[in-house]
């Protein structure tokens, strides 16, 4: 039953499951498994069907909603102890360079690609490591902040403690939840050709976010 339920509000799914109860037929004696757990779907489908259509909308737009694990408010108001940590510097950075006019859901999924990457065997093993690939070899950088030449002074405050906030929290394990793994992730404005052969995992503002595939090596 929890494949139907989980795409409902919290009351919806009680409704649901109070309506399933109520009009499910009680199990024949000698019945199996199997056949009284069909029955037990068959009566929440139905009962779903009674639903209003203002309840139905509010599920498809509850499920359609991107979780972040926390609000601005709460961001903001947590106490930065990471702020000497190398690696909560350049995902701070990132954060802010790479995403700081985008929404919440936005600037946690940026933050995701980079973590992401720290986690692939075929990207540097750090935050740091990650953010500045490909910075003073001549051959592009991963990320454009890095070596586009513009300071990487992080001026607007507001922006600046957000960019925080949601650093701390990627780095203390807070689930990856938005972007399916991706590890790529680029403007919807531009066409790299990777996008061509990655797969597209998620849109999240003006963002368009990829998993590059797993490379298998034989022996």
């Amino acid at each position: 039953m929890q494949g139907y339920i989980r795409l409902l509000p919290a009351g919806a799914a009680v409704l649901v499951l109070g309506v399933a109860l109520a009009t499910g037929a009680p199990a024949a004696a000698g019945t199996t498994y199997q056949e009284q757990l069909a029955a037990a779907f068959q009566a929440e489908r139905e009962a779903i069907r009674t639903l209003p259509p203002a309840v139905l909308q509010q599920a498809s737009a509850t499920d359609a909603a991107p979780a972040v694990p926390m609000s601005r408010g709460a961001l903001l108001r947590q106490q930065i102890t990471l702020a000497g940590n190398d690696q909560f510097r350049c995902l701070q950075e990132a954060i802010y360079h790479e995403a700081r006019g985008e929404t919440l859901a936005g600037q946690f999924a940026v933050a995701e690609v980079i973590l992401n990457r720290v986690d692939a065997a075929n990207f540097p093993g750090s935050v740091c490591g990650v953010v500045n690939q490909g910075a003073g070899n001549g051959r592009g950088c991963q990320f454009s902040y890095a070596c586009n030449g513009a300071s990487r002074a992080m001026r607007e405050r507001g922006a600046r403690d957000l960019a925080a906030g949601i650093a701390q929290v990627m780095l203390t394990g807070a689930p990856r939840a938005l972007t399916d793994g991706a590890t790529h992730f680029h403007a919807r404005h531009v066409n790299p050709r990777w996008a061509r052969v990655y797969e597209r995992t998620a849109q999240i503002g003006a963002h368009l976010f990829y998993r590059q595939p797993v490379q298998v090596t034989s022996n």
